[in-house]
């Protein structure tokens, strides 16, 4: 024991050292903003993009005519539940495909998808900039992985060539760090040449783009042209969960063979009530308008004050930092002023490659943006990164 205590001791002087170590910050949460050490913090580092998760018709919605808070058990073993078919049957609607699977979390869907759909015999072709739960499900999976570049559909192209047997694609719809959206049209036509099989992970881009919310691929116009959307109940919607949307064979499939679906206890009946209600709210656009009014004032804001945010399009923000050490220091800088915006590091991005991103949200005021553009475009020339 003594041991194996040294080698972790090291390991984590080593993130020190190296500008990578995290920690637990206690906070409460409060539509835009939350509570750290009694001081109200503008907040920059949720998923929460439509403010749905205090939304109090929702809270109050929640528990209203349930019993219980858990069933306490798989929905295989347990027995399946209404209230989650009904939610399936919905968010089916909302993609347009034949069936869907509600999974406990997000991360526990795409991983599921991946390692089940996929074995040895597959070979599996992944952004190189997809979020670590691809990543994951495509280790488990055993399968062969073409890595290529981001949004590249040459090099994709490069890829396929000569590759036979089961072939599967996956890509996010809007990406999770870079806030740019896949380049879908063109992965669609070469799934079509080569036969690929497709996977969509939108968790951040489902109930923000398309009509009514309806996401990435609906925006592009490829909605049909993709076999699988795995998407996040936890992002816009404000709530908790994860799903797979697809075709009633993949579902049969899914609920036979995804280790993540059986050995898992189900999503508790109340969440799926506060989905079902935040699905409502969602649909009437009004909340996705006032999202994307705050993002082009704050990424246009940016823009004139020289940072530079890529290529996002969306709610998600990244600020280029490069180096660990200086984006570690500019997000302690901006805590003491009052934001709360998370240095994303490796393992997240690659060494060197440090952002400062930015998750805005309908929630978040006039005046929080402009104090931020604010406090950034000063803070930014005292540390010369504009």
């Amino acid at each position: 024991m003594a041991a194996i205590n040294e080698f972790i001791k090291d390991d984590i002087n080593k993130l020190k050292t190296e500008n990578l170590y995290r920690r637990l910050r206690t906070v409460d949460n409060h539509n835009g903003s939350l509570i750290l050490a009694n001081k109200k913090i503008i907040n920059f580092n949720s998923n929460d993009y439509l403010g749905l998760s205090s939304n109090q018709e929702i809270i109050k919605n929640t528990l209203r005519d349930f019993d219980e808070i858990s069933q306490c058990s798989s929905r295989l073993v347990g027995g399946n539940n209404k209230t989650i078919e009904e939610l399936e049957g919905v968010l089916s609607k909302h993609r347009k495909t034949r069936s869907s699977l509600v999974y406990t979390t997000g991360y526990s869907a795409v991983l599921g998808v991946i390692s089940t759909l996929a074995d040895s015999n597959t070979t599996i072709f992944s952004d190189e900039l997809n979020h670590a739960s691809i990543i994951d499900g495509c280790r488990l999976s055993n399968a062969k992985i073409k890595i290529f570049r981001h949004n590249d559909s040459e090099h994709l192209l490069n890829l396929l060539r000569g590759i036979s047997g089961k072939k599967i694609l996956v890509t996010e719809g809007i990406f999770s760090i870079e806030g740019d959206m896949s380049n879908l049209n063109s992965i669609c036509n070469l799934a079509k040449e080569f036969s690929l099989f497709t996977i969509v992970d939108d968790a951040h881009g489902d109930f923000v783009f398309g009509k009514n919310g309806s996401g990435t691929p609906s925006e592009l116009k490829v909605n049909k042209l993709i076999d699988v959307h795995v998407s996040s109940l936890s992002k816009a919607l404000g709530c908790f969960g994860g799903y797979v949307a697809c075709n009633d064979i993949v579902r049969d499939f899914l609920i036979n063979r995804s280790r993540q679906f059986i050995y898992t206890s189900a999503l508790p009946t109340h969440l799926c009530n506060s989905a079902l209600k935040a699905i409502t709210i969602a649909k009437e656009g009004i909340l996705q308008r006032k999202l994307f009014k705050n993002v082009r004032f704050l990424l246009n804001g940016l823009k004139k004050i020289g940072y530079d945010t890529g290529n996002s399009i969306s709610q998600i923000i990244p600020i280029r930092i490069n180096s660990e050490n200086v984006a570690v220091k500019l997000g302690n800088r901006l805590l003491q002023k009052g934001i709360f915006a998370h240095p994303m590091r490796f393992p997240t991005v690659k060494k060197g490659h440090a952002v400062l991103r930015l998750s805005v949200s309908a929630a978040h005021t006039k005046e929080q943006l402009h104090y931020t553009l604010e406090e950034l475009e000063n803070i930014g020339r005292n540390f010369k990164l504009i």
